[in-house]
């Protein structure tokens, strides 16, 4: 029985592949219809436009240091610390800010995690023994929950991070909005 099953498989298979083709002489198309309920993205106001214009502009700035060592007060490419690349990063696009992280942390508008855009600016206390903020990062991408931030490191220099990063995410104190 399995045998003639198989025979007769093996022949529907053979008699199948044999069969002819069918060959069109027109061309076929294809369309599709756009739907009613379909509204393009919404205008984003002119306010709007020059913030996020202004916030591309400052980082771009602040990738330019990418590489850039560590150093103590260095606000060059010679050498860089974290609040030197946002002061720099905000002066070279004319926008005047507080020199150290701690005084930075005081300007702008709170914000939650959840709001975080790119421009923002997020706070972190890194010091064991410090009860202040010490370390200062620009946020140059968000998807997501995964929020990206350059900043100047001891170890490393100018690197962007990401604030899923157990370090970052346990040192982390306030996000602020500047722009």
């Amino acid at each position: 029985m399995l045998k003639k099953a198989l025979c007769f498989l093996i022949l529907s298979l053979l008699v199948g592949c044999g069969s002819k083709k069918r060959t069109y002489n027109k061309p076929r198309t294809v369309s599709v219809e756009g739907s009613v309920e379909e509204t393009p993205p919404p205008k984003k106001s002119k306010k709007e436009e020059r913030k996020n214009t202004k916030a591309k502009a400052v980082i771009s700035t602040a990738l330019t240091f990418s590489g850039t060592r560590y150093k103590f007060g260095g606000t060059t490419k010679k050498g860089m610390d974290c609040s030197g690349l946002v002061f720099v990063s905000l002066k070279e696009n004319e926008i005047l800010f507080p020199r150290v992280s701690y005084q930075m942390a005081e300007e702008g508008k709170r914000i939650k995690l959840t709001q975080v855009q790119k421009g923002d600016l997020l706070f972190f206390k890194t010091s064991k023994r410090g009860k202040r903020i010490n370390h200062v990062g620009l946020v140059v991408d968000v998807k997501g929950t995964d929020i990206k931030f350059i900043h100047s490191t001891t170890s490393r220099g100018v690197i962007v991070s990401s604030l899923r990063e157990g370090y970052w995410n346990h040192a982390f104190v306030k996000a602020t909005r500047i722009l």
